[in-house]
């Protein structure tokens, strides 16, 4: 047997056996990964080979970038900033039918463009909506299913930790990024703004909150104008050239900081522990990347990419069908593996097939995204699926037939922003970030 067909059986078949013992997902990347450099190399050359790998993937400035968002995200979660930013939506969305789940989408949307973070937001939101919308009486289960539903915009809206590793892997602008996952971000909300719009048509007795008057509405808006200004600060100064994606992410934590222990809504012995779980986090997304430039290099001297390309090539020659068709097998992986796993192991292989249909690596990068999202919200690994479950204590098993709905709406969606490619470029493309 030749040596890259051993490789390429140790590789797919010790990743497929991991996932199924329940490995965790960098262990059964990593490992049969680097028996594969052995299969090929030798043991002394593939051990070495593996090292530098492993070091040269993560050895990037941009990735200084994650931890400091998940710093930041943490930091205004424990620091208060949700529950301003709540507030705010309930006076945005206070009027709409089903308005308290209307406003779970609202303050998912925000609390996503603040943190970057889609299962802090549906734990933070969910924390503070979830009691109320039981005593108003929401179904639980359609509560929970809201607010997971919703939380993926903060993966789409920028700053987001996902195009940050996307950036990395395909070698593409994080400031281009950011802004074109804007429209994305908004079609999701709005997607899931009308899907309970749709839910209240069939439940009358859900009505609307009362208006509030211009003074209270000020009020709120002051409250939670500091939050706001962050994402000025942050997204403003990447666009107009003060620091960059990474220097922003600083920029970031510091603001946070500040700004819980300002309004004293940010406790000083909270910060151990939560400088704490932004690092346990950090190391899990290092990792993943560190073994997935051991995977990279494995499937580059295979000519993996190649193969793969070669394959959907000669199924068809119409770019709509292929697009189609890597749209449903992202789909399908976004419902087994997380986001950042997936978008390291699928860029490498799908890129430079798109790029040869004629797609911008940016529009590309949004679609993934997006998939990405969709599988966040599915079984069986959704962590906002879960999340969301947990804060609103209900079961998952009738809350997943009531995000159904959501899902096949947001698939759709994924669609729109494949095809419409506007909806991605067009924001980045005024800014100046895209060469049209």
């Amino acid at each position: 047997m030749e040596p890259t067909t051993l490789a390429a059986i140790v590789l797919v078949g010790g990743f497929i056996l991991g996932l199924m013992l329940g490995a965790p997902v960098a262990v059964a990347m990593g490992v049969p990964s680097a028996l594969a450099i052995v299969v090929l190399l030798g043991w002394d050359a593939g051990a070495l080979t593996s090292a530098q790998r492993l070091f040269t993937a993560s050895n990037s400035f941009a990735l200084l970038a994650i931890p400091f968002f998940i710093l930041a995200g943490g930091l205004m979660n424990t620091g208060g900033i949700a529950q301003r930013l709540i507030d705010l939506a309930q006076v945005v969305a206070g009027r709409l039918p089903a308005s308290l789940a209307q406003t779970t989408v609202v303050s998912n949307a925000m609390f996503g463009a603040v943190s970057g973070a889609s299962v802090a937001s549906a734990a933070a939101v969910g924390s503070v909506l979830s009691p109320p919308m039981r005593k108003a009486g929401y179904d639980p289960a359609f509560s929970a299913a809201v607010n997971a539903a919703a939380s993926p915009a903060g993966m789409l809206i920028p700053p987001s930790n996902t195009f940050i590793v996307y950036s990395l892997v395909s070698s593409t602008s994080v400031a281009a990024l950011f802004m074109a996952g804007v429209g994305p971000g908004l079609v999701w909300a709005l997607v899931c703004i009308v899907m309970v719009a749709l839910y209240a048509r069939k439940h009358p007795e859900l009505r609307g909150g009362q208006r509030p008057t211009v003074r209270q509405a000020g009020i709120v808006l002051l409250r939670a104008l500091p939050a706001l200004l962050m994402i000025v600060i942050v997204i403003g100064g990447i666009l107009t050239g003060y620091f960059t994606a990474t220097e922003s992410s600083v920029v970031a934590v510091f603001y946070a900081l500040v700004l819980g222990l300002i309004q004293k809504t940010l406790p000083v012995r909270a910060l151990p522990s939560i400088t704490l779980e932004a690092a346990k986090t950090t190391a899990i997304v290092m990792l993943l990347i560190g073994v997935s430039g051991i995977l990279a290099w494995v499937m580059s001297f295979a000519r993996v990419p190649v193969l793969v390309a070669d394959a959907l090539l000669g199924l068809t020659d119409n770019p709509i069908i292929i697009l189609v068709l890597i749209m449903i097998i992202l789909l399908l992986v976004g419902t087994v593996m997380d986001p950042t796993p997936a978008i390291l192991i699928f860029t490498p292989i799908f890129l430079p097939i798109v790029t040869q249909l004629g797609v911008d690596p940016i529009h590309f990068g949004t679609m993934m995204v997006f998939n990405m999202c969709l599988g966040n919200i599915s079984p069986p690994v959704g962590n906002n699926l879960f999340v969301a479950a947990r804060v609103a204590k209900v079961r998952i098993e009738p809350m997943i037939k009531r995000i159904m709905p959501f899902f096949w709406a947001l698939t759709v969606a994924l669609f729109i922003v494949a095809f419409v490619p506007a909806l991605s470029m067009w924001l980045p493309t005024v800014m100046g970030l895209v060469t049209p």
